[in-house]
């Protein structure tokens, strides 16, 4: 297996562990056990970053590796990419507000945005593990390319 093939593979993982880390958070806020909601929820932003991280180290050194399935769903896989991406995107960032409100004791707006951060996380993370899958797995990979090209097929 190439470098092309391990990073995708390698990010795919941690942000699976990200997710099932906010999910052990979720439950052990409902269990009021605060200093362990800290620590875990702590550890799911670290494993998000090292997939982030790993995500954009390959979009930069390698590229993004376009649809390589049947050109008749290339339609509906770029619908559910951007799909995807958009939930990232949010996620990401209403995790950061999310951790920010939660180490700043600002609990009032951190219990309003927590569970929803929560909910777009885990469809993101669902969503990834797709496209994951349609790209490396079910499919073989298209040509690697820059991310534009890879997204909208120009």
């Amino acid at each position: 297996m190439d470098l092309l093939h391990i990073l995708p593979a390698v990010s795919t993982v941690f942000i699976v562990i990200s997710a099932i880390l906010v999910a052990i958070g979720w439950y052990l806020i409902i269990k009021r056990r605060v200093n362990a909601h800290r620590k875990v929820m702590f550890w799911a932003g670290v494993t998000a970053l090292i997939f982030f991280i790993i995500y954009l180290s390959k979009t930069v050194f390698v590229g993004n590796t376009q649809f390589g399935g049947p050109h008749t769903i290339k339609m509906y896989y770029t619908a559910f990419l951007i799909f995807h991406i958009t939930l990232a995107t949010i996620g990401g960032a209403f995790g950061l507000i999310t951790l920010w409100t939660g180490y700043k004791s600002s609990m009032r707006n951190h219990r309003r945005l927590g569970p929803l951060t929560s909910i777009v996380w885990f469809f993101s993370a669902i969503t990834g593990v797709a496209v994951y899958t349609l790209l490396y797995l079910l499919y073989p990979g298209g040509e690697t390319t820059s991310l534009v090209k890879a997204v909208l097929g120009f």
